[in-house]
């Protein structure tokens, strides 16, 4: 007994200590919950009115301008009918409160359930997944808040939740919500999205239009149906399947509607101007934090030079293949930027998005780590079969010209070089080389790399080139000089930032010197345009792709051209086609520009002409070889070695014809005429990357 009093002495004080904490937390709780009521309905007081509301606008208008500032075109919110509660259809009605807010009649503006839920889901995942918004909180948030995931923001929009629920009914609340709430494409509320996707009134919404309708608001851009048709049709199938879970509709009405049916609205016509704006756009949201305030964002594009490429593009890609296009000037702004041959047929950007291995456009890396290795202009190398471990390069048409300068080497794009050179500096130095001048995609790095077997983007193998020619500074491409508001005040201003450097000024020079040969007397001769021009150009194998990417007055453009399933291309040499785009671009581009020589002083030593490998076709049944034109070239040149034996394949090798500095002078525009009898070169690109063992991924 003594033992049983002496615990409920003990017992006594902790009964005591916890009626006071519930106490104190009830009181705690009473007061919180009052203070709640009263912020509920001080912020109810404040609310505008319901019809102020209707009216009140949303979305930002933008007015988008060109370099010069022409307007290029306005987008922004588009409004169709006010739709009242009762004209809405009901499917659209269940549709939305099925995917977005299911207990939607019966909470007071903030669901606890919902709220539960998501907490669960992120502690789950480690991330917010879910929202747990109910249709008031959302448009609490559309209408009064921003998109900033804080708790600060939630908390006041639970808040004005309780208080708009408090002030207006459940239809009204809806009605708003279905006219007012974003669903992509420029579109606010659902009539605006009904005549967007489906050219007719939203009063006329069928159940699959509803679907796809309300599978927008959780991701207007990803779901919107003119972005990408088939996450919109994918979205909509899950509401459906939502409908049906919440009793809104029957299964077989589920089973009975197909979204992928559905009758979309035609596009409008677009042109090769969406390619640019599509790339450069998207990048406000890191610049600027207005949402609202209508603004005008000046871009870089010249539309005399977008029209020109586009002219480039149309004009020169071949049949059945693609092109695209990318001019940058030399502080980094994008001046045109063409995607394809027709934005309208398709909108896919090949000049940002599309990866293509870039042939022997890849030598600059390469020579350009030779030359910070050691090498010069004209150290002598000698182009021979090579093999490097079991993979054995070859130039096109099994010839070689046995020792010759770099500087002819890279002009005639000799691969069996490359490859010597990639197995002398090591071809990590190569790959490091390419991502310093922004090469972002995945580089390997075995021994063929050397032949640009990695793929890569327009955009940035232009953005490389455009370093180049701003002496080893980098450049970043931009789309958007400045942002203001319509009243003028300043946003944002874009500047140039030159203080970064790639390569020292004397490895720029040297490659600038190679490139400027490769134009006046190898491979990229089709690219001249009467001014000084420094370019290389790049073919991959079987004629997949054609690359040429240069510069000249302060502009550097890369073209692209091949088929978008990767299939051969008859013809397509980046020598060819490529580079007459390039030049019937850069005529018109730079034509108001300066004449602008490069600072390398292009001094040629004596070195001795052989047949252009990069372009022979091959030996036909007659024995010999043809140009673009189908005309033979004439062999018997001298130094050029049979495959097998060593031998000189065609003439005795101590009687070869010579190109000596004075045709070279002439070339470049330095000398005297050349006599008539002197013999000029025919060089094209004839990219044949790797034979044997390693082929390259557009072989597999």
């Amino acid at each position: 007994m003594a033992r049983g009093k002496k615990s409920g002495k003990k017992a006594g004080p902790v009964r005591k200590w916890f009626f006071r904490l519930f106490k104190a937390g009830a009181f705690v709780t009473l007061l919180a919950v009052m203070a709640l009521v009263i912020a509920v309905y001080v912020a109810r007081s404040s609310l505008p009115g319901y019809e102020d509301l209707k009216s009140s606008p949303n979305g930002q208008m933008i007015r988008v301008l060109d370099v010069s500032g022409k307007e290029l075109f306005s987008m922004g919110p588009s409004y169709g009918q006010w739709l009242e509660y009762d004209e809405i259809p009901q499917v659209m009605k269940d549709a939305m409160i099925a995917v977005e807010d299911r207990r939607y009649e019966s909470h007071l503006g903030v669901d606890p359930i919902g709220i539960a839920r998501s907490v669960y889901v992120r502690y789950q995942r480690g991330r917010w997944v879910q929202g747990g918004s109910t249709i008031t909180q959302q448009l609490a948030r559309n209408i009064f808040l921003n998109n900033s995931r804080t708790f600060a923001r939630k908390g006041r929009e639970m808040l004005l939740a309780l208080a708009m629920e408090r002030k207006f009914t459940k239809e009204q609340i809806l009605e708003l919500y279905l006219n007012k709430v974003y669903y992509g494409g420029g579109a606010y509320g659902i009539d605006a999205a009904s005549r967007r996707f489906f050219a007719h009134s939203a009063k006329d919404l069928s159940l699959g239009e509803a679907a796809i309708i309300a599978g927008l608001v959780k991701a207007p851009s990803r779901y919107s149906p003119t972005a990408d048709a088939k996450a919109a049709i994918g979205r909509a199938t899950v509401v459906l399947e939502v409908m049906q879970d919440a009793g809104a509709i029957t299964a077989s009405q589920a089973a009975g509607t197909k979204p992928a049916e559905v009758d979309m609205a035609p596009e409008p016509r677009q042109n090769s101007v969406r390619y640019f704006t599509d790339w450069a756009l998207p990048q406000l949201d890191l610049l600027i934090d207005e949402t609202v305030e209508p603004i005008e964002v000046w871009t870089t594009l010249d539309l005399g030079m977008q029209r020109a490429a586009t002219a480039a593009i149309q004009s020169g890609a071949p049949a059945g293949a693609q092109g695209a296009l990318v001019a940058i000037d030399r502080d980094g702004a994008v001046r045109a930027m063409v995607g394809g041959t027709d934005y309208v047929t398709s909108n896919y950007n090949r000049a940002t998005q599309a990866q293509r291995q870039p042939g022997s456009a890849w030598k600059v890396f390469v020579y350009m780590a030779a030359l910070e290795a050691g090498y010069t202009p004209n150290d002598i190398v000698t182009d021979q079969p090579i093999q490097i471990g079991n993979w054995a390069p070859r130039n096109s048409g099994d010839r070689y010209a046995g020792d010759i300068s770099l500087r002819t080497a890279f002009a005639y794009s000799k691969n069996t070089v490359a490859a010597a050179i990639g197995n002398d500096i090591g071809t990590s130095s190569v790959a490091n080389m390419a991502r310093r001048f922004g090469i972002n995609t995945p580089i390997d790095v075995n021994p063929s790399m050397v032949l640009g077997t990695s793929d890569v983007r327009l955009l940035d193998m232009t953005r490389a080139f455009a370093s180049i020619g701003a002496k080893g500074i980098a450049i970043t491409p931009f789309g958007i000089t400045k942002v203001t508001t319509m009243d003028g005040d300043l946003l944002y201003q874009s500047k140039f930032d030159g203080s970064r450097v790639l390569v020292d000024p004397w490895v720029a020079a040297g490659i600038t010197d190679l490139m400027q040969t490769a134009v006046q007397a190898g491979t990229g001769r089709a690219a001249n345009i009467g001014r000084p021009v420094a370019g290389k150009t790049g073919t991959t194998s079987s004629n997949k792709d054609g690359w040429f990417l240069g510069f000249s007055s302060g502009l550097t453009t890369g073209v692209w051209m091949g088929r978008d399933d990767a299939r051969p291309v008859r013809g397509l040499q980046g020598g060819r086609a490529p580079a007459a785009a390039f030049a019937s671009f850069m005529k018109t581009a730079v034509a108001s520009r300066k004449v602008e020589k490069f600072d390398t002083e292009l001094m040629l030593p004596e070195w001795q002409l052989e047949p252009d490998e990069e372009e022979l076709f091959g030996a036909p049944e007659d024995g010999l070889y043809v140009d673009e034109n189908g005309m033979p070239i004439e062999t018997g040149r001298g130094l050029e070695y049979d495959m097998e034996g060593g031998q000189a394949a065609d003439g005795p090798p101590d009687a070869p014809e010579q190109l000596d500095q004075d045709w070279i002078d002439s070339v470049l525009g330095r000398g005297e005429e050349p006599e008539e009898d002197t013999p000029a070169p025919a060089p094209d690109d004839r990219d044949e990357p790797e034979a044997g063992v390693l082929p390259s991924r557009s072989e597999e």
